[in-house]
């Protein structure tokens, strides 16, 4: 966080460090705006790339990022015209319709990210009804001996981890005796989507287990698969990332468990070494490039992580062994890669499909047509695709 922000107050030049998990550089424009400013004139300075410093109370710098965000949220005289006259979305390609989702996403929060807060140091706010942030952002952003801003949008979002954290996600199917809860921290995406965890809790387990009861778990993320595997009754488990925040979440997740006699949590670039009876990988599902650092749990670019699990899974299986990738089909219903290209990436690391385990996405976006994304969405299958070396 080595970035400086600087503005004008009071007859003075102000200095702090700009603070921003999502990859925005420091706005060049700052003006200071309390409960006197109006959503109207704050939505047209934001518009026009001005940032806003609130000095004022801090429930109402909350309401106004909600006025904010229902302007925003208002379809465009454009929009309505070319839904009177009939215009459909479905006459765009699937890949423009995803770019400009993604580009209206973009737009969105970059608008939305220009009302600012001050954070002191030691994480504290100095507005009227502000909430106490200190161990969300201890969480988040670690120690902190000095002034930064922050988008409140931002930590907004880091307070609702923090909530997350504390009370964790419950996780249906890993254990019908007790309840499986799993604490996501910052930044770790969170198993919300439970469809691709039953996956793992009914797949075949590989006759190599029985000779060697050892599994490996790339990308670890929250080690939800991990426990998945565990619960199954695989002696030893070896989970890796190269992301320090999931390792931390990993360990914390495992050790809250009581499962760190069979859980090994490395920091390793895909495979640890040596060799295992199963192999289990749950990549980013949408070969496209992220746009922020907590981006990357969904965006693969160019199925770099895919690709490489699929090429190094033949050296790293035990006789008989098999690896599970798990694998949504959006991006091919989005026109992001084809079942072709997976197929032959499959025969060109030496691989065959021995079986493979269909289900349909449940989560609140499938049923909403609303979305921009929902016929895609609709369409949708997860799947546990089963591999062994050919």
């Amino acid at each position: 966080m080595s970035a400086i922000i600087s503005w004008s107050e009071g007859e003075q030049i102000h200095h702090a460090r700009w603070r921003s998990e999502n990859g925005i550089s420091p706005h060049q424009k700052l003006v200071i705006a309390d409960d006197t400013v109006s959503a109207d004139t704050a939505y047209r300075l934001a518009c026009e790339g001005t940032a806003l410093l609130w000095r004022g109370d801090f429930q109402n710098a909350r309401q106004l990022l909600q006025a904010l965000a229902r302007r925003l949220d208002k379809p465009s005289k454009k929009s309505k015209r070319n839904l009177k006259a009939g215009k459909q979305v479905s006459e765009k390609s699937p890949v423009d319709v995803f770019n400009l989702h993604r580009l209206a996403r973009s737009q969105r929060a970059r608008i939305l990210g220009m009302l600012l807060v001050q954070c002191e140091a030691g994480h504290r706010i100095a507005l009227r009804r502000a909430p106490d942030i200190q161990q969300a952002c201890l969480e988040a952003y670690g120690p902190s001996d000095e002034t930064y801003l922050v988008s409140l949008r931002e930590l907004l979002g880091v307070i609702s981890a923090h909530e997350w954290r504390k009370q964790g996600v419950l996780i249906p199917g890993l254990s019908v005796a007790e309840e499986i809860r799993i604490h996501p921290h910052y930044g770790v995406f969170s198993p919300i989507r439970g469809e691709y965890v039953d996956l793992v809790c009914q797949a075949p387990l590989p006759r190599a287990l029985a000779k060697q009861s050892l599994a490996f778990d790339i990308g670890v993320g929250t080690g939800i698969l991990s426990f998945a595997l565990a619960k199954r009754g695989i002696t030893k488990i070896i989970a890796s990332d190269q992301d320090e925040r999931a390792l931390a979440c990993a360990i914390e997740n495992r050790d809250r468990l009581g499962l760190r006699g069979d859980i090994e949590v490395v920091k390793a670039n895909l495979f640890p070494e040596g060799q295992a009876a199963l192999i289990v990988c749950n990549p980013p599902w949408l070969p496209a490039k992220p746009s922020s650092p907590l981006e990357h749990a969904v965006y693969d670019p160019d199925s770099r992580m895919l690709k490489g699990f699929l090429g190094g899974l033949g050296e790293h299986l035990l006789p008989e062994g098999e690896g599970w990738l798990i694998l949504s089909d959006l991006a091919e219903h989005l026109g992001l890669r084809s079942r072709q290209q997976l197929l032959d990436w499959i025969d060109q690391s030496g691989l065959t499909v021995i079986g493979r385990l269909d289900t349909k996405p449940k989560h609140q976006k499938v049923f909403d047509k609303s979305d921009a994304l929902h016929t895609a969405r609709a369409a949708e299958v997860t799947s546990l695709w089963r591999l062994a070396r050919r």
